[in-house]
């Protein structure tokens, strides 16, 4: 059985390879053909440069093909030493090079059209042999992979996986350290742990619960590996507080998971504001916080030094 048939869509590059690399294969032998002395990795380039007689920086050349500057700077070069291009600084800018197709390269142009034409009518003959039409639905699929990137589609599938391995429970009696250490993780990487730190860390119970607040931890595959507390500021604003995920299990989503959870419980329990505390240097906290809903305030004047902005989520 053959190997795509076997592993199937998921395999899409490796097929678009191989099919790159047959037709690569094919394109030399028509060059070849036509007494056309191209590497076909260099017809972008020359295409270009052949209806566009004033010259392109290696910048332009690189927008309209849709190359990298390395790759067409590789081109270029191998080019130059053919003979086939020629370079100049431009008069505005002498760090600039202007490149051209040299004689010997514009000799070329009227045997490359004539190959063009028939390669043409050639394609379109094996695309309409086809049962679909495959170089829109490649255009449709680059356009799909602009708007969201495939690498982004597959996160969001790993994601969902790996949470179907997270459990959000209510804070235990066991669950004392791993609450400190977590929340210890991440204050010493950026600042000092503070004497309000010490005070809700250490005695969890009496700072946090008891008053009315409540703690979440995150379980994964049955460790704790997240937590986060919902403190009672009054009878109506509650502070999300002391959210932590320990580094070996971040980009999994359970950071956002125990956020949403948290926001849930305030809900329950009738909180009309949630608010939080935090420092604009930690940017994928806050990008989170604004993925749930918060929005940046002017708050009082906050117990932590730490603290440069305040954020809050109405609930009702």
């Amino acid at each position: 059985m053959d190997f795509f048939e076997q592993v199937g869509t998921m395999a899409i590059g490796s097929r678009l390879r191989r099919m790159s690399g047959v037709f690569t294969d094919e394109a030399r032998q028509v060059f070849s053909l036509y007494g056309v002395g191209l590497d076909p990795k260099w017809f972008p380039v020359f295409y270009v440069l052949s209806r566009n007689e004033q010259g392109l920086s290696t910048t332009e050349i690189a927008e309209e093909i849709g190359h990298s500057h390395a790759s067409v700077s590789q081109i270029v070069k191998a080019m130059c030493a053919e003979s086939l291009l020629s370079t100049s600084r431009t008069a505005e800018d002498a760090r600039v090079n202007l490149i051209r197709l040299s004689d010997a390269g514009r000799t070329l142009v009227p045997t490359v059209t004539e190959q063009c034409a028939d390669v043409g009518e050639a394609i379109d003959e094996l695309l309409a042999e086809a049962h679909s039409d495959l170089w829109h639905a490649l255009a449709d699929v680059e356009h799909l992979l602009e708007e969201k990137p495939l690498y982004q589609r597959v996160k969001e599938r790993y994601r969902r996986r790996e949470l179907k391995h997270t459990e959000i429970i209510d804070y235990r009696p066991e669950d004392r350290e791993a609450f400190k250490t977590l929340n210890i993780e991440w204050i010493d990487r950026y600042f000092d742990v503070e004497e309000t730190d010490l005070q809700q860390l250490d005695h969890p119970v009496d700072e946090i619960i008891k008053p009315g607040g409540h703690i979440l931890m995150a379980l994964y595959r049955g460790e704790v590996v997240g937590t986060c507390a919902l403190i009672k500021a009054d009878e109506d604003r509650y502070e999300l507080a002391k959210m932590a995920v320990t580094d070996r299990v971040q980009g999994k989503g359970i950071g956002l998971l125990i956020g949403q959870a948290v926001i849930e419980k305030a809900r329950e329990i009738g909180a009309g504001m949630v608010f939080l505390e935090s420092n604009t240097i930690l940017e994928p906290a806050i990008a989170l916080y604004r993925k749930l809903g918060f929005k940046r305030v002017c708050g009082p004047p906050s117990p932590y030094d730490r603290c440069n902005i305040q954020m809050e989520l109405p609930l009702v």
